[in-house]
């Protein structure tokens, strides 16, 4: 038995999800690296050049609590690569305008971002990257939109040893 086919031969979908996401979270760690940023970055980035977000819509966007949206826009700014300002539309709101380094910095982001997927879904034989996309695509727009709320807290697995 191994954390792919548990004792009744079935594939445990849970930890291939789990692993996948986990290694291609990895993968873009390092190449977001290369340029000095992290993943949180480069959402934060591509979700506020050319559209006047708040901080709290930018972290929803990107799943962030508070605390890890400060951190991530307090990084951007010593980068020069963001700014916060008042808003336009609200004066007691705070945008996060994108510098015009930070545009450049987007573009070649989202080159770096988009070579992975297409290295990773490049790997799969003949049309299976196509359908595994699709797959996933009627998962996230279907039955697995919406997290179910639970009394435990979802935690990480455990990597396989």
């Amino acid at each position: 038995m191994t954390a792919l086919t548990p004792d009744n031969g079935t594939t445990d979908l849970s930890f291939l999800l789990d692993h996948t996401s986990h290694v291609l979270r990895t993968r873009m760690a390092a190449a977001l690296g290369e340029i000095g940023l992290t993943a949180r970055m480069h959402c934060v980035l591509v979700h506020a050049v050319g559209e006047e977000r708040t901080q709290a819509q930018l972290a929803e966007i990107g799943g962030m609590d508070k605390t890890t949206m400060v951190v991530t826009v307090d990084a951007l700014e010593r980068a020069g690569l963001a700014e916060r300002k008042p808003s336009s539309t609200d004066r007691r709101a705070r945008i996060i305008a994108v510098t015009p380094a930070g545009a450049e910095t987007v573009v070649r982001s989202q080159e770096i971002v988009d070579g992975v997927h297409r290295e990773v879904v490049g790997t799969l034989p003949g049309g299976d990257g196509e359908a595994m996309l699709r797959g996933l695509r009627a998962l996230v727009d279907g039955v697995l939109a919406t997290p179910v709320e639970s009394r435990r807290p979802v935690r990480r697995a455990r990597q396989a040893e």
